[in-house]
């Protein structure tokens, strides 16, 4: 498994936008943005139970994620990897990503199951 390099982590770790893409069922790509942080050498967001990205994971768990710098756009981390999910019941992990980027608290509606998209890297790329 790759590392990830320190400045693939400052990108990844700083309250920049990624753009996540999953496969549908038709092959086609599904892209989404996210609140992301490392953890370890894994990236990690949050989603909702039920949406596109959880059910492509579920069938196809092969995702790329982007991160430009907004600084200078020719700076950026692609992570290529394969997803495991895990429930997230307390919503732990959308709560500190909306205090990292929004800097205040998240409020789901009722009844929705958060869980916790864990990318494992199986390429990393940094450019810039």
């Amino acid at each position: 498994m790759p590392q990830l390099p320190e400045e693939a982590r400052k990108l990844l770790d700083a309250p920049n936008y990624a753009t996540v893409t999953s496969i549908n069922p038709d092959g086609g790509p599904q892209s989404t943005v996210v609140w992301v942080r490392t953890d370890g050498d894994d990236v990690i967001f949050s989603t909702a139970r039920g949406r596109r990205k959880p059910r492509n994971f579920e069938r196809d768990p092969r995702a790329s994620l982007l991160v430009i710098d907004p600084d200078d756009p020719y700076r950026y981390v692609e992570v290529r990897g394969q997803v495991t999910m895990t429930a997230d019941p307390e919503g732990a992990l959308i709560e500190e990503l909306s205090q990292k980027y929004r800097g205040e608290s998240w409020e789901d509606k009722p009844g929705v199951e958060r869980l916790i998209v864990r990318i494992r890297p199986d390429k990393v790329t940094l450019r810039g």
